[in-house]
């Protein structure tokens, strides 16, 4: 049942699995809650019945209703004399390959639970092809987290808002997803392997991001 708002009762529902980054498992969801992204994008939030933890499965599920669905957040083009994003001055800019979106999820569901402001990079491309090459979230958020895999980091996008942060001597951490190295020019930023003990290490990047 809909409570009218973007959070569903699951009670009723059949069970929903989802991967535990910590387990590196599969697991069916406890207390699984339907949410949707700043993008407007459904996803399942909830938690592993083996560690605890917290769980973030994208797509639809039968939690999800359609008629609650709320817009997504669309950032326009400067070519067209559209608005830019207006980001809180401390905004950490989350970026990673498109097949890592639900390490992104969580990560930046904690971040913002410990009061920081996130912005996800954008895969599609409509919004990362701006007329001055750089995204104005990459201008406007002050540090960076990276999450590092082999799923595809070498993607132009994701070299190029790393790039720049580089250039732009702003900070990058670096959330390791599986165990390989960084890109060559960033390989002296922090690492933290949110792989294993995620809570420890992210209190960890939690720190390094606050200070």
């Amino acid at each position: 049942m809909s409570d009218g708002g973007e959070y569903f009762d699951a009670d009723e529902m059949d069970p929903i699995e989802g991967y535990c980054l910590h387990c590196r498992e599969h697991i069916e969801i406890e207390s699984a809650t339907a949410v949707w992204t700043r993008r407007g994008q459904p996803a399942t939030r909830g938690v592993c019945p083996i560690c605890g933890g917290i769980v973030f499965r994208m797509g639809k599920t039968e939690l999800h209703d359609e008629r609650n669905r709320p817009d997504a957040i669309v950032l326009e083009g400067e070519s067209s004399g559209r608005s830019r994003p207006k980001l809180a001055r401390d905004t950490v800019y989350i970026n990673y390959a498109a097949a890592d979106e639900e390490s992104a999820q969580r990560i930046a569901s904690d971040l913002e639970k410990s009061g920081l402001a996130v912005w996800l990079h954008d895969h599609d491309p409509e919004d990362v092809n701006w007329s001055s090459g750089v995204h104005p979230a990459l201008k406007e958020c002050s540090r960076m987290v990276f999450l590092l895999s082999g799923n595809g980091n070498g993607e132009d996008q994701v070299q190029a808002a790393w790039e720049f942060f580089k250039q732009a001597r702003k900070p990058i951490v670096i959330a390791q997803l599986e165990a390989i190295d960084p890109p060559d020019p960033i390989r002296r930023s922090p690492r933290y392997d949110v792989s294993g003990d995620y809570k420890s290490a992210f209190r960890q990047m939690l720190g390094a991001l606050s200070a």
